[in-house]
């Protein structure tokens, strides 16, 4: 082995050996809206959450990030390992929600909602004011960084509220699917919009598949005035159907239901299921298959007080729809 050659496998054994130091039982670990990346050839799973660590620029603003832990077993989590700074000459630089990491075509992308409390529409109606949210795409060849943005401009509408973005691949086609905001439409919209094929920036105009009142187990929840649209994430069942989770509030509180693609197509039209599929003050979630080949729902609950944290909850592929075991 040369010089150079020990050096690269040097460096790849950093972020495992500085994981060795921390080790958390992941009922101790702050976390809404986890996303589960699953690694078959290293044969573990990374965590990915919002950075917690209070960064900010030489004008007191707030620097989001994004970081990462891992496990072999989805119970003893290993860092956290930043992965993510927001640059400082981005369009902003406030907090990150909703981070997501995807693997496509040899590369590592994370989908990250950045939010600023800068107002630029304030209807003084007892409602959230109008500031910066929307959803940026960051790449790197490594799932611990670092990551670098195409371009200093999120992939939705900078004149618009959204956030959630996800990643759904079809026919060759990669498609953002991510939430318009309640504050701004009242009744929150699920839109879709089609990237380029390098995930470089969108790709036409957005479509709206359905707004949050198409649910008929949805309220409007929680003293809000408004329906509200949450995290959505897209599933292919055994059977070819195209499903939607997504997640709003219901009368038992924060809600994730079952939308389904009429067409099988991510454009729709698109119908949702009479019953949601998690009711327990849950939500956020993900699907992903397991190590060992079982089907896990993860999301955070509960919906706040300082105490959300990751749960995976083994469910069912019925075909037409999704259980919980």
């Amino acid at each position: 082995m040369n010089i150079k050659t020990s050096l690269l496998a040097l460096v790849a054994l950093i972020p495992s050996l500085a994981a060795d130091a921390q080790s958390t039982p992941r009922k101790d670990i702050y976390c809404r809206d986890p996303f589960i990346v699953v690694d078959q050839k290293k044969q573990c799973y990374y965590l990915v959450r919002s950075a917690t660590d209070n960064v900010f620029d030489i004008d007191g603003n707030a620097i989001g990030g994004v970081e990462i832990f891992t496990s072999r077993d989805l119970e003893m989590w290993e860092g956290p390992h930043k992965v993510l700074d927001i640059p400082a000459d981005n369009w902003i630089t406030g907090n990150v929600w909703a981070p997501e990491m995807h693997y496509y075509k040899g590369r590592y992308y994370i989908f990250a909602t950045l939010n600023t409390p800068l107002v630029w529409k304030d209807l003084n109606d007892g409602r959230p004011a109008y500031t910066f949210r929307g959803t940026q795409i960051f790449r790197s060849k490594s799932p611990f960084g670092p990551f670098e943005a195409f371009d200093k401009i999120p992939c939705t509408p900078m004149d618009q509220m959204c956030l959630d973005g996800t990643l759904w691949v079809e026919d060759g086609q990669p498609y953002m699917v991510y939430c318009h905001e309640w504050v701004e439409v009242y009744d929150g919209e699920m839109m879709a919009v089609k990237l380029k094929k390098d995930l470089s920036g969108p790709e036409g105009s957005p479509i709206r598949l359905f707004c949050a009142s198409a649910a008929p187990w949805a309220s409007k929840g929680e003293g809000k005035v408004d329906f509200v649209t949450d995290g959505p994430f897209l599933y292919r069942t055994k059977t070819g159907k195209l499903l939607m989770i997504w997640s709003s509030f219901s009368d038992s509180g924060y809600t994730v239901g079952i939308a389904e693609s009429v067409t099988g197509k991510v454009t729709g039209p698109w119908k949702q299921q009479e019953e949601p599929l998690y009711t327990k003050d849950g939500g956020h979630a993900m699907i992903f298959r397991s190590l060992d080949g079982r089907l896990i729902l993860s999301l955070h609950s509960p919906n706040g007080g300082g105490l959300e944290r990751a749960h995976f909850i083994e469910i069912e592929d019925m075909g037409n729809t999704l259980r919980v075991k």
